[in-house]
């Protein structure tokens, strides 16, 4: 089963490879690790071997390897940036008093040396011939032995000692929450090349993107110790801790004094663990027997709240599997640990002391990404908004229907939000990498909530069934493969048959808004002239709603010349006109409505909400 799991996920990696185009290629790295905690002094050693396969047309003399344990370090890039940035992350900073102001000072610089993170590299081989390897800050520069040709493939091996730090961001120990071992991003990782070329950023605290491929990891750990992570467990009979539950037999000597865990990961491009001494284990039978694993601290409220969590993420992922398509690995597992929540192959760590509410809040935000990162691997990092926003949305959509309060637009805390950073002035276009954003608050909420809308937005542009069958084919089509924005974007032309180049550079590359207006409305004869105008540079087909003094309703729809597509009929219950289309180059645009000025109550321009108009004020008319 296990060997069938493995060739399976291969088999997806090398045998449809048709993102972007029919030349499209990705990179492949077989990991093999085995790491040995030291769990009084948070050190481990470990070996690695990787295997690399080169599916480039190029040749290779470099490889890059990100070292994320370094950035927890004082006068790192990451601590540098919390002394530049005029929002620090709250998680990574220490209020103090000086001359009686509270000041916000990093917490990496005051590190000590027992308390930094660290990740040390030695004896680098290529196919057994020492190669070179030098480390700048959180990047380790490899020049190679010799160079790897196109389509032919190269071993690396390597010793690495590594220090946890204590917990600051993501990774580390003994979090607020008492989770004693959070290894996020705690290995020597190889860096993504792809089309764009080598992706070795360093880590300043956002995101990331990864190399698909296998991971064969062991963890030699104190036997006190339950750990939780990626992949699947394969000797489950040795080691007890709560995977008894899954109906398998287990015995382990009295005088155990240490426990390897050995796990298979297949098709991922993470690998993360936790572990903890007094974590509870619990596995609950989700979707298409898919495992779902529970693992959290022994205290009585969090008890009690992640007991009720279990059912509720089952139907979560239910609803993800039928909205965009099944979850292709049969496990998953939330785990207590970190500083909030964050995604990672095959499981999550997230804080789980709060509300019911807000654990749950974070738990299928988090699921989410597996479809939206891990499984659609787009740059995290150069795209946030494709992975947060997307994820955004799905969970936005899942809370909503699985909610017994059910509202009709279950995004518009997300427009107030956009609005409110277009008021600021302080916006930047999503194009910005996400490392490069002069705060923290604009980039939140251009990646979280403005990539929402990106799709929230396009509902109303090409209508919800479009989207709905938009998302399931984008996950199709692109799963175990890095897509980009254009990828999304063709994906929704073929689905409807519009034209959008225009929505996805005027959203996504440029901080134009969208602001259209009610004119004037005027009286002509026993006709009513509607005048409209766009403010805002970026332009939008256009929904009107009509009410009249009777209590009937009629709508127009004017659609926009470039996207030469007319949206089917968002309310078939009331009768539509479609008018001429609007060019982007007139500013105006009249139309006339075949009934006196005196019978017409209200007009609204899209009366669904999910149009992000600036300036909703002159979005109705009404007497």
């Amino acid at each position: 089963m296990k060997k069938f799991l493995l060739l399976s996920f291969v088999s997806l990696s090398i045998g449809s490879l048709s993102a972007q185009s029919s030349k499209y290629w990705q990179q492949h790295a077989d990991y093999k690790m085995n790491v040995t905690m030291d769990v009084k002094n948070y050190q481990y050693k470990g070996t690695q071997e990787l295997v690399y396969t080169n599916n480039s047309n190029d040749t290779l003399k470099k490889v890059y390897y990100h070292l994320f344990n370094n950035a927890f370090q004082p006068g790192s890039e990451m601590d540098a940036r919390l002394h530049s940035i005029k929002d620090p992350d709250g998680r990574m900073v220490n209020k103090v008093k000086i001359d009686g102001k509270d000041v916000k000072v990093s917490r990496i610089e005051s590190l000590k040396p027992n308390e930094i993170g660290y990740l040390k590299i030695t004896n680098f081989k290529q196919d057994g011939v020492v190669a070179a390897a030098k480390t700048v800050g959180t990047i380790l520069e490899v020049t190679l032995a010799k160079a790897i040709l196109p389509n032919s493939q190269s071993t690396f091996t390597l010793d690495f000692d590594g220090q946890v730090p204590v917990q600051i961001r993501r990774s580390g120990r003994n979090n607020s929450e008492g989770v004693e071992l959070s290894m996020s991003q705690w290995y020597p990782k190889l860096a993504e090349f792809d089309f764009e070329g080598w992706h070795a950023d360093p880590y300043i605290a956002r995101e990331f993107h990864g190399v698909w491929g296998n991971f064969d990891v062991t963890i030699n750990i104190d036997a006190a110790y339950t750990v939780g992570g990626s992949g699947y467990l394969q000797n489950q009979n040795e080691i007890g801790h709560g995977y008894q539950d899954q109906g398998v037999v287990v015995s382990i000597p009295k005088k155990t004094k240490t426990l390897s865990w050995h796990f298979v990961a297949p098709m991922v491009h993470d690998f993360t663990w936790a572990a903890d001494k007094e974590y509870i284990h619990d596995v609950v039978k989700g979707p298409n027997d898919v495992a779902l694993h529970f693992l959290y601290k022994n205290y009585p409220k969090t008890v009690e709240n992640w007991k009720k969590l279990e059912p509720m993420m089952v139907k979560v992922m239910d609803f993800y599997n039928k909205n965009i398509g099944n979850y292709p690995y049969k496990q998953y597992s939330f785990i207590q640990g970190g500083d909030g929540g964050m995604e990672y192959a095959m499981c999550t760590l997230m804080l789980g002391n709060g509300t019911l509410e807000g654990i749950y809040g974070t738990a299928t935000h988090e699921l989410g990404h597996s479809w939206f990162q891990h499984i659609l691997a787009s740059n995290e990092s150069k795209h946030p908004w494709m992975d947060e926003g997307f994820t955004t949305y799905v969970e936005d959509l899942a809370i909503n229907d699985l909610s017994d309060k059910k509202v009709t637009n279950p995004f518009a805390g997300n427009y107030k939000a956009y609005y409110s950073l277009v008021n600021s002035g302080k916006e930047q276009s999503q194009s910005t990498h996400g490392d490069r954003y002069d705060e923290n608050r604009p980039y939140s909420i251009s990646s979280y909530v403005k990539g929402s809308l990106f799709l929230s937005q396009l509902r109303y542009v090409i209508g919800e069934d479009k989207l709905a069958e938009t998302v399931k084919r984008y996950y199709h089509d692109f799963k175990f493969k890095h897509p980009t924005p254009n990828d999304i974007k063709r994906t929704a032309e073929r689905v409807s048959g519009a034209n959008l180049d225009w929505y996805l550079v005027d959203w996504t590359e440029t901080t134009n808004t969208i602001d259209y207006g009610i004119k004037a409305v005027t009286e002509n004869g026993n006709q009513t002239t509607v005048s409209l105008e766009r403010i805002g540079r970026m332009p939008m087909p256009i929904d009107l709603l009509v009410e009249y003094t009777d209590g009937t309703t009629e709508s127009f729809y004017v659609p926009l010349r470039m996207m030469n597509y007319e949206k089917e009929n968002p309310n078939p219950a009331v009768k539509r006109t479609v008018l001429n289309d609007w060019t982007w180059a007139a500013s105006n645009y009249d139309f006339t409505i075949a009934k006196a000025k005196s019978t017409i109550k209200k007009i609204t321009i899209d009366p669904s909400g999910l149009m992000a108009d600036v300036k909703q004020e002159n979005n109705v008319f009404q007497q």
